[in-house]
């Protein structure tokens, strides 16, 4: 199932994008999509019947924003320095294990609202990411295959960074990483059974029309069930928390002076295989 948000923000209802790409209203069957009917296989079972029976009233998406396709995020784990190509191109060492910090969750964002470029920026950043949205309360899981089962399914992240307050200002890179907007999520959560192999997706990025990241999933140095295994031994993963797998090469950061970061008015779009696609503004915070 391909699970959306839709509305003014603050205000979103559910809804479904069924096979024929029509938008259809889940309010009637679900109060909303977080964590609580992730765990919920009855609800979830409600949602799959209502749709197959062709039961849910249509939506008219003519000008309805889109937001983030998941309420009330508990935590963004976020996985640094996770491509092999994006490894390279910054001239760092694979890590020999997941390198690991965290977004709030007030960063995120529709798939289509303003990003705002913090004051005093001159190093904001693009990077195309893999959100994995879990569906099971994991803790200590033994295996990548027991993992992926803990899965309830993926979006399209884009993991907006400031890299001068990340690297050049002292401290962790959570300066970097925390801004206002920096995290648009969506424009769907995509149920696991959708994707049955999560290291053969495409990701890719433009700014204003050209072609910045071209990746693959494959090139993940540490894969999705791994991912999510090694996170659980060291904090308890509950359902609707989220998990930025890490992003390809392409980044502003990896080019040839004078790097080309993002300024006010650049526009970005990203999209990964089969869980649609985001495109932003860029504006003056």
């Amino acid at each position: 199932m391909k699970l959306l948000r839709v509305g003014t923000a603050g205000a979103e209802t559910p809804a479904l994008l069924d096979a024929d790409g029509v938008l259809r209203d889940l309010s009637g069957v679900v109060p909303d999509i977080d964590g609580a009917l992730l765990a919920d296989d009855a609800s979830l079972g409600r949602v799959r019947a209502a749709a197959a029976a062709g039961e849910l009233p249509v939506l008219d998406a003519a000008g309805l924003r889109v937001g983030p396709p998941l309420a009330r995020i508990g935590k963004i784990v976020c996985i640094g320095l996770n491509y092999h190509d994006h490894a390279r191109e910054t001239g760092a060492e694979p890590p020999a294990e997941p390198v690991i910090f965290f977004k709030a969750a007030d960063t995120v964002v529709g798939p289509h609202d303003t990003v705002l470029v913090p004051r005093g920026s001159v190093k904001t950043d693009w990077e195309v990411e893999l959100a994995i949205v879990i569906g099971r309360t994991s803790r200590y899981l033994e295996s990548a295959g027991e993992a992926l089962a803990h899965v309830a399914g993926y979006a399209v992240s884009h993991d907006v960074s400031e890299r001068e307050f990340q690297m050049d200002r002292g401290g962790t890179w959570d300066k970097g990483k925390n801004c206002e907007t920096f995290n648009p999520l969506g424009p769907w959560l995509v149920t696991a059974d959708e994707v049955p192999d999560p290291q053969k997706l495409g990701l890719r990025l433009w700014v204003n029309g050209d072609l910045k990241q071209d990746g693959t999933t494959a090139e993940q140095i540490f894969p999705v069930g791994e991912v999510v295994r090694y996170v659980s031994q060291f904090m308890t993963l509950y359902p609707g928390d989220v998990i930025n797998t890490g992003t390809p090469a392409g980044v502003a950061f990896g080019k040839p002076e004078p790097k080309p970061y993002l300024r006010a008015g650049d526009v970005v779009e990203l999209e990964i295989d089969g869980l649609g696609r985001q495109r932003q503004e860029f504006k003056d915070a």
